[in-house]
């Protein structure tokens, strides 16, 4: 079998230059969605946080700075092609090496501490999270998704009963949602997983953060529950930034996978509205 080689100096520099381009770069299809959802939004207040946020991602990019002053946990994924080998060194150590250069190279704020019953910050925000799948082919794709502890502190999991259905479903999710209020800094980008187990489910809805904004759920049954959610969270009247208004989502994407037939998993990972991510082929 053909094995191709990389390189782990190069997954340094790959990573950290991730990292800065993440906290500091607005997705463009995040910039679309401010930009649609100022044309949708009926409150004269949502409408100027949303213009407010659009000037805070400009400046940003423009001046080279961080587009929140929390440059969160580093969530780093990777997807390794089967005939890819690492060498001169260990995939995880890698990562870890281009967090640590690139938080400290972009004058990132470091959010991570070693213990969290001691509190003691590690200084270079590292270890990151890393999530590792194999994949078919010779290359290997990277992201870096930054995540602030406002949003993250304000998501959710339940164990709910298969009886509850979709209608429980709807109910956690928007419960969540109106528990968060501005906490989680809305217009928020929510994903939600459903169905594995504990800890599958909460996955499901971290990688429903990576899909592109609003594009739908290719399950048909998801996608209608996509709509549906969204639907549902935007008339709490949180709006941007909880002061009120329809804009408190941009997106809800569902992420499901099979489960056991007594269990009914369901997961909630918020987004706030600096939805950061940047990704790289190796």
């Amino acid at each position: 079998m053909h094995v191709r080689e990389v390189a782990a100096a190069e997954i340094i520099g790959v990573v950290a230059g991730l990292c800065v381009e993440a906290n500091r770069r607005l997705p463009p299809d995040l910039i679309e969605a401010f930009e649609r959802a100022a044309k949708q939004e009926e409150s004269p207040l949502g409408k100027e946080i949303l213009a407010q946020l659009l000037d805070n991602a400009r400046l940003a990019e423009r001046e080279s700075l961080p587009a929140c002053q929390d440059c969160g946990v580093a969530v780093v994924f990777v997807e390794a092609g089967a005939e890819v080998c690492v060498t001169g060194g260990l995939l995880a150590d890698a990562v870890n090496a281009g967090v640590r250069q690139g938080y400290t190279e972009g004058l990132l704020r470091k959010s991570v501490v070693a213990s969290p019953l001691r509190r003691e910050n590690t200084g270079d925000n590292t270890p990151a999270i890393i999530h590792l799948k194999h994949v078919p082919g010779d290359r290997m794709r990277v992201i870096v998704a930054p995540k602030g502890a406002g949003s993250e502190n304000m998501s959710a999991l339940a164990m709910l009963r298969p009886a509850d259905g979709v209608e429980g479903i709807v109910r956690f999710v928007v419960t969540t949602v109106e528990r968060a209020g501005a906490s989680a800094c809305p217009p928020l980008v929510i994903g939600v997983g459903i169905g594995g187990n504990f800890e599958r489910c909460a996955m499901l809805a971290k990688e429903a953060l990576l899909r592109p904004l609003g594009e739908p759920s290719p399950d048909a049954d998801a996608a209608a529950l996509e709509q549906r959610l969204l639907g549902a969270v935007n008339d709490t009247g949180i709006g941007p930034g909880g002061l009120g208004g329809r804009m408190t989502a941009l997106a809800v994407h569902v992420e499901t996978f099979p489960c056991h037939i007594a269990s009914l998993p369901v997961a909630v990972n918020l987004n706030c509205h600096a939805h950061r991510h940047a990704e790289a082929v190796i």
